[in-house]
Order: C-alpha cells, then structure tokens, then sequence
C-alpha cells in the first residue's frame, strides 16, 4: 500500500511577527471566539483564503473572456455552492461576495460557535470544552472537534449527545445553562419527631 504522504501544515503564519493592528485584532478574536491559539485563527484565515483564491482566478477568466469555457463554468458553480453549503455567503451570492467574505464569516461556522449561539453552553469557551468532552453530536453523532465547520443542513441537528449525562433535561449544568434553578430538595424530617 506504501507510505502515507507527509501531512502538511494547514495554515500560514504572517509575514511579519510583529505588527500592531494584526496582533490587536487577532487577540480580540481569539477572545470572542474562545481560539486555543494563534495557529486555530490562521487555519480559519487559510480556508478563507483559499476560497478567495479560486474567486480571483474566476473572475481573471471571465475578464478574459473564457466564461463559456466548461471548466472555468464547473469551477464557478462547485465554489459557489460549496461557499452556500457552509453559508460562508447568501444563496444569491457572487464571486464577488466570496471576494468580500471576511475571517468572522468561516469562524461563525465552527462547531463550537454554533453550539454557543444555540443556547447549548453558557459561552463558547464552555461549548468548546463540551464538544472536546464529548457531550455534542450532530444527527446523533458525536463530534468532538471544536474547529469543525458546519454545513447549513447539519445546524439544526446539533444536540447534546444521547450517552452524555447532559442529555438529561434535569441535569445541573443543563439547567446552570438555560439559568433556571436547580430543583429544590424535599426537606429531610427528623428521624426522632414526627
């Protein structure tokens, strides 16, 4: 069968290690988004990237006259529909909106964001630390990598996983999430009166 090929980096570092601006906005996001670190954030920045790549080449193309040339076709419509299967752009979208496309746009699609804003953990530095844990599967499903990017037809299938103890309605930090209080317990009588 022979060896595996080498698995290569998946993200590029700056150019510079050292710019202010760069270093500022990539802490807030870092924060916003519960990162574990710097590299999660050029992972995200490389998928955007990429999808910007094909854009430009695209539209080169079709500047130069070959839109009806079958390739440059198929590569159009296999971009735009990948880009509308992550919602990384509106259904109406252009290669113009991928060109637009910014690295909030790719973050909002990790798993752990969209666990967050479903309302299954309390920030997204819990939905991370519940998808590592196992406690999320999607169509039942256990997934258990923050990062991973979630397609339109998947987000609503997202839960807690059936094996998990938070599959259980009456668990206390399934209710600490939703901030209901924890059932109170029948008072213990004496064993000595009544």
């Amino acid at each position: 069968m022979g060896d595996p090929k080498r698995p290569r980096k998946k993200w590029q570092s700056p150019p510079h290690p050292w710019q202010k601006e760069r270093l500022e906005r990539e802490t807030v996001l870092m924060s916003r988004y519960a990162l574990k670190n710097k590299r999660e954030l050029w992972k995200m920045e490389a998928i955007r990237r990429k999808y910007r790549k094909v854009a430009r080449e695209l539209l080169a193309a079709i500047a130069a006259g070959k839109e009806n040339d079958p390739h440059v076709k198929r590569t159009m419509e296999a971009i735009l529909n990948k880009a509308k299967r992550y919602k990384l752009i509106p259904e109406d979208g252009t290669l113009d909106d991928i060109l637009a496309m910014d690295i909030e746009r790719v973050l909002r699609r990790r798993l752990d964001w969209l666990v967050y804003e479903k309302g299954l953990a309390k920030t997204p530095r819990q939905a991370r630390q519940l998808i590592v844990h196992g406690h999320i599967a999607i169509r039942g499903r256990r997934i258990n990598v923050p990062s991973y990017l979630v397609p339109v037809d998947e987000e609503e299938h997202i839960s807690y996983y059936e094996g998990s103890p938070l599959a259980d309605e009456k668990h206390p930090l399934r209710l600490a999430i939703l901030g209901l209080p924890e059932e109170m317990e029948a008072p213990k009588q004496e064993e000595g009166g009544q």
